[in-house]
Order: C-alpha cells, then sequence, then structure tokens
C-alpha cells in the first residue's frame, strides 16, 4: 500500500468520526429494545401497546346530589353574587345542573325619626341559596363566582340544607306584614331609645301585642307619668 493510498483512508475515517455531542449509549440500548421486541410474541406486544394508550379515568369528587346548598359570600355581596351566578348559569349552561339562587329576606319593622317603617333585610347577612345539583362541573361554576368564599359543608362536599329548613326560610320571605315581637315583660325596666323622651327610663305596665305598643311609667319631675310608646322605640336596661 502506497502512502498517498494510507492518508486517503486517514482522512475518510477523520471525515465520518462521531461528534462528541451524540450520546453514543443509546445506540446499544435501542438494539436491546429491538432485539426484546424481536423475541416476544407479536401478540404480547399489542397489548402492552394498547394499555399504555388508554385514557386515565376521571375521578369525580362531587356525589351529583340535588337540593339547596348554601354559598358564603363577602358582606354586602349577596345581590351581586346572586346576579353574578344567574349569568354564570347562561353562558356555562349549566341550566340542567343550577336551577335557582336565592338571598332569603323578610320584611322588618323600623322606627326612624319617630316613625314607624317597613324595610326589607336579609334574613343571613353574607349567605346566599342555590337550588343545584352538585357535580363537578356545576360546583367550578358556583364556587368561582366572583366575591364567592365558599360552600358551607365538610371539606370540599357542600352539604344540602334540611328540607323542612328550606321550608322555614321560605315562610318566612312570604309574610307580606311583618308581626310585632315584643320580647319585654311587666314591671320590666326600660330605656326609651327614640322621641322626645329619648334617654329616660322607666318601667312596664301594659304590653299591646296585636298593635305592638307598651306602656310605661316615666318619672317626670319627681312624678311618675304613663306613657305609650311603640315597642321599638324602647329597650331593656
Amino acid at each position: 500500500m502506497t502512502d498517498q493510498e494510507i492518508k486517503k483512508i486517514e482522512k475518510e475515517s477523520q471525515e465520518t468520526e462521531i461528534p462528541a455531542d451524540i450520546d453514543v449509549a443509546e445506540e446499544p440500548a435501542t438494539a436491546e429494545l429491538t432485539k426484546e421486541n424481536e423475541a416476544q410474541p407479536a401478540e404480547a406486544v399489542t397489548v402492552e401497546a394498547d394499555a399504555e394508550a388508554q385514557p386515565q379515568i376521571k375521578t369525580f369528587k362531587q356525589e351529583g346530589k340535588r337540593g339547596w346548598y348554601v354559598i358564603h359570600t363577602y358582606s354586602g355581596y349577596e345581590d351581586q353574587v346572586a346576579e353574578s351566578l344567574k349569568q354564570r348559569i347562561q353562558s356555562f349552561n349549566m341550566q340542567e345542573f343550577i336551577f335557582n339562587v336565592l338571598v332569603p329576606t323578610e320584611k322588618q319593622i323600623e322606627i326612624k325619626n319617630s316613625k314607624r317603617k317597613v324595610v326589607e333585610k336579609k334574613i343571613f347577612p353574607g349567605y346566599v341559596m342555590v337550588e343545584m345539583n352538585v357535580t363537578d362541573d356545576s360546583w367550578y361554576v358556583v364556587r368561582n363566582t366572583p366575591n364567592v368564599t365558599g360552600f358551607i359543608g365538610l371539606g370540599i362536599r357542600p352539604t344540602p340544607m334540611m328540607p323542612n329548613e328550606v321550608s322555614r326560610i321560605k315562610d318566612r320571605m312570604g309574610v307580606k306584614e311583618p308581626k310585632f315581637k315584643i320580647e319585654l315583660k311587666i314591671d320590666e325596666l326600660i330605656k326609651i331609645t327614640d322621641g322626645p323622651l329619648k334617654n329616660f327610663e322607666g318601667k312596664v305596665t301594659e304590653i299591646d301585642e296585636e298593635k305592638g305598643k307598651v306602656k310605661v311609667t316615666v318619672n317626670m319631675f319627681g312624678r311618675e307619668t304613663p306613657v305609650v310608646l311603640d315597642s321599638l322605640q324602647v329597650k331593656k336596661v
């Protein structure tokens, strides 16, 4: 072999040298894997491939029970939460899972500037009732409504309200004329909180629950003077 032929062979071997950044260790592993697959029966290889291709089964966290549930909101945002949730029900097409949204309110009597006034107040400030079938998706829509802090329940599973409790709340909401609730007794000491005799103290002598009135005796100028007041104008001492 001549010197020219030897130089030619060395040049060709340099041109075909494997670059340093290639992991040559993978080649034997691939060869071994190919060899093992060739040694296995064709049916066994097919079964393993099918097992890997199967999707994972979704794990459901909610039980899918229908009922009335209570969500907690930031105080003062109850009406806003109810309106936002109704819009989300439409946007996410959840009409078949979320049926009703309710902010419980009732009529109450207040005394302002010595005048009686009927006002509507929330029964449970900071809470909203939702009638729904609790699934993972419906739970997500309700829980992620702005200003909702969570469901009432154990862990991530909401606890449904008792049917008699729901009925009792609806009955309170359906009352057209609020009844007077006088939590006073005869001979009980009271303090007047509104009107011209504000801050005077006296003693209850009569109670008229139908009209919501009380008669008290007040010490004025050294004499016991009877005065008829609205029950909301006095409080226990």
